[in-house]
């Protein structure tokens, strides 16, 4: 296909807005919003969503304001609507061992009333057992024990005493304490010095009944220690007697509140009677006045605390919850401390629930890139997912700067639907990094970057616009405005045919073109001013880099001819903005064996893809001059002031049309720039930023003067992507400037060089007229001085004579 100069209709999408079906967005307003452009992306969300099965965890990967969290939130609500509310988790005292809290799953709701019934039975016994202890009948039947005991205590201890009186010895009771003295003749104590006095023989006799006398209040003693022993332990059993029907009341009273048949009854059945005998175990607590005693009740009271972490009391389906900021203790749950004595100790009651316990059946939504910030966290997510189990730590207690006394919770089976959000890069980095990650994440939730463009996403587009202006407070937007978004958005796609699906860029453009409205309505007008006014606040280095070269800081020539220099054209992505600019490609050649050189790949300033580009080119070049045999040519490329590195292959052609018309001496005509990639068969391919390109490449012309004879060489596999803006549809209208597209490279070289591209003859030769017969001639010459240097005192060069 020859060379081909585009028109005006064809650079450029433009909507009517009488096919969008509309006057303005008001009327939308009430329609319900699809997810736009992303069938695949739903289809795969509501179905993983759907499937409840382990293993079958979402990740949801696409452009950032792609709505991919807030359309997978809505999915996620609707689903969890038709699923029951989840139930509550509990974390009890365990009695056995208290560093190994009880976990206890009830309905939803029925850990509330756990819990209030508990504290209330709390309440009431600290109120009744004291009281009926303190009872009359209670301290009379008491009272009778203990008297029992007492007589027969004292009975046995006249007994010993008058055993002691045979001996001479004095026996009286102090406290605890059994005291015996030695009696003299007159019945007074012996003294030290009378002691002292005594024959041996005496002092012998004494020392004998001395130790009859212990052995016998030994024996007392071990006499009245069982029955102490009985008289106590029916005193406790009195107790119990009075207490035990006050404690079954109560926890009958439990039990029937929590009558529903749950997974974990067996347990709450255990724990109650747990509790039960504990409280019997205590009695001589209640009542006591002494601080110490109470103190230990109180602290007693406190283990029958209901710890109730996960509340579903007030849900009427399955919870839903965005995690924004899932550092370890939201996520997973942490245990609180406090400081006694200088050490941090906690219980039971300190236990809190993160994201995941609090999501159990139902949905969580986590974005990648907040997991990977912190490794503790990913890898304790991956263990969760491995065994489907949560146990709640820690981890600053194992680095804590005194001694913890620290918890572990009963793990818990926890069943979550996860929703992971990240970008592509780390989703396929991930499937290669960790090979269990497609055994967590089974289903892939793709958001397209960019999507169909037909009525009917169209008028989808147009149902945003409204929700949005609904949402914001703000003015509706005439048809003529939302066309002209619509086209805003084909031109980020750049593509006449589809539309740019990041949404959020739409919302912002909703915004600052409502910011604009002077009446009731939003006009396209406003809109195309929103439009240059968000252009003027991003392109300071745009305009910078026009200055240089309006100043002739910057070497770019567009009128005239030069041999060996064309103006190639190149994008500038700063994230928040994107131009185009011209950039001088030159090429100089001569005499060599070496090949043609790539500046920027010697020091180390070109990216692969452009490397890939040049060794394409050569080959390419090289198959052009192939029936020469080897070639005899040294050249150099080089991107002309340009300090920050090459990178891209859209320069190919630009760099072959400079190579050769060194070669051929032909001047290029610096009024046309070039942009296309090459493939080894002269195919010139569709590269990116067009529309940029091709824009810098007008202002530059708009600047030094439009003469009508400046333009841009394409590659023709890239007109549907045109969206250029009205300036150069104006300058095309009226002759001033010029696009041409092409399929092959040799096609734009007539009008950059003045000479057709040129065809090998039947005698292997290439017209004299054409540019590759002129390079064809360049390159004999070259052979020639090579083998004249190589060869100095040899003959004529006969292959070189035969080609010519």
């Amino acid at each position: 296909m020859p060379l081909v100069q585009l028109k005006p209709s064809q650079l450029r999408l433009t909507l009517n807005p009488q096919s969008l079906g509309f006057t303005d967005t008001s009327e939308l307003a009430g329609e319900s919003l699809p997810w736009i452009g992303q069938a695949r992306a739903e289809k795969a969300a509501r179905f993983g969503l759907g499937l409840d099965h382990p293993g079958y965890n979402l990740f949801v990967l696409g452009e950032v304001g792609s709505g991919r969290s807030s359309l997978l939130e809505a999915a996620m609500r609707e689903e969890a609507d038709r699923r029951p509310a989840p139930p509550d988790l509990c974390y009890l005292h365990n009695v056995d061992a208290p560093e190994r809290p009880l976990a206890l799953r009830l309905p939803a709701g029925q850990g509330r009333v756990f819990r209030d019934m508990m504290a209330a039975m709390v309440k009431n016994l600290l109120l009744e057992i004291p009281r009926r202890l303190s009872a009359a009948d209670f301290k009379a039947e008491s009272e009778r024990i203990n008297k029992a005991f007492k007589d027969q205590e004292a009975i046995a201890f006249a007994a010993l005493a008058q055993q002691a009186a045979k001996r001479q010895f004095s026996l009286f009771r102090k406290e605890d304490r059994m005291i015996f003295s030695l009696l003299a003749e007159d019945g007074h104590p012996v003294t030290d010095e009378d002691m002292i006095a005594l024959p041996q023989e005496r002092k012998s006799e004494i020392e004998r009944n001395e130790n009859e006398l212990r052995r016998e209040i030994a024996a007392f003693l071990e006499s009245m220690r069982p029955k102490e022993r009985a008289a106590a332990e029916a005193v406790k059993q009195l107790k119990r007697h009075l207490v035990k029907p006050l404690l079954e009341h109560e926890l009958h009273a439990i039990r029937a509140a929590l009558k529903q048949q749950i997974k974990d009854t067996l347990k709450l059945n255990a724990y109650l009677d747990t509790v039960e005998r504990d409280v019997l175990e205590q009695l001589e607590l209640f009542g006591s006045a002494d601080a110490a005693a109470q103190a230990e009740l109180l602290d007693l009271m406190t283990r029958y605390q209901v710890n109730l972490v996960v509340d579903n009391g007030g849900c009427l389906c399955a919870p839903v919850i965005v995690e924004d900021n899932p550092v370890f203790r939201s996520l997973f749950g942490s245990i609180e401390y406090q400081v006694e004595d200088d050490v941090l100790v906690t219980d039971f009651s300190r236990i809190r629930a993160g994201s995941l316990l609090r999501a159990h059946g139902g949905f969580l939504l986590l974005h990648l890139r907040d997991l990977l910030a912190d490794p503790l966290v990913w890898e304790k997510l991956r263990r969760f997912l491995r065994s489907g189990r949560l146990q709640i730590e820690d981890p600053t207690s194992f680095n804590a700067p005194s001694p913890v006394v620290s918890l572990e919770p009963e793990a818990v089976d926890v069943a979550v639907k996860i929703v992971l959000v990240g970008s592509r890069e780390h989703y396929y980095q991930l499937q290669e990094d960790d090979p269990e990650f497609g055994r967590y994440f089974r289903i892939k939730v793709d958001f397209a970057e960019s999507f169909k463009a037909d009525t009917l996403t169209h008028r989808a587009s147009a149902t945003f616009i409204a929700h949005i202006c609904e949402r914001h407070g703000q003015p509706h937007f005439t048809a003529a405005a939302v066309a002209r978004l619509l086209e805003e958005m084909h031109r980020e796609a750049d593509d006449q045919t589809r539309l740019y699906a990041v949404f959020a860029y739409l919302e912002q453009l909703v915004v600052e073109s409502a910011a604009m409205a002077a009446g009731s309505l939003v006009q396209r007008a406003e809109v195309e001013a929103a439009l240059a006014a968000r252009i003027w606040r991003h392109n300071y280095p745009d305009q910078r880099m026009h200055e240089e070269i309006a100043e002739g800081e910057r070497m770019i020539m567009v009128q005239g001819e030069r041999v060996g220099r064309i103006n190639g054209l190149t994008q500038l992505d700063l994230g928040d903005h994107r131009f185009g600019m011209p950039v001088v490609v030159s090429a100089r050649t001569f005499p060599g064996k070496e090949g043609v050189l790539n500046i920027a790949r010697e020091v180390e300033m070109s990216g692969p893809i452009h490397d890939k580009g040049m060794f394409i080119l050569q080959t390419y070049f090289a198959t052009l001059f192939a029936h020469l045999g080897p070639l005899s040519v040294n050249g150099a490329l080089v991107f002309e002031q340009e300090y920050f590195g090459v990178e891209g292959d859209s320069a190919s052609c630009a760099e072959l049309y400079a190579l050769l018309s060194s070669l051929s001496d032909l001047p290029i005509r610096q009024g046309i720039a070039v942009t296309g990639a090459l493939n080894q068969f002269g195919e010139v391919l569709p590269v990116g930023g067009l529309n940029e390109k091709i824009e810098g490449f007008f202002r530059v012309c708009q600047s030094a003067g439009l003469d009508g004879t400046q333009g841009v060489i394409l590659p023709s596999r890239n007109q549907p992507h045109l969206m250029l803006n009205p300036d150069v549809l104006a300058a095309v209208e009226h002759g001033q400037f010029h696009i041409y597209v092409i399929d092959q490279v040799g096609e734009g070289l007539e009008l950059l060089l003045g000479a057709p591209f040129g065809e090998l003859d039947s005698r292997g030769n290439y017209p004299p007229n054409s540019v590759l017969g002129s390079v064809q001639k360049t390159l004999m010459r070259y052979r020639r001085m090579c083998h004249m240097e190589e060869h100095p005192k040899g003959g004529e060069y006969r292959a070189g004579l035969r080609n010519r």
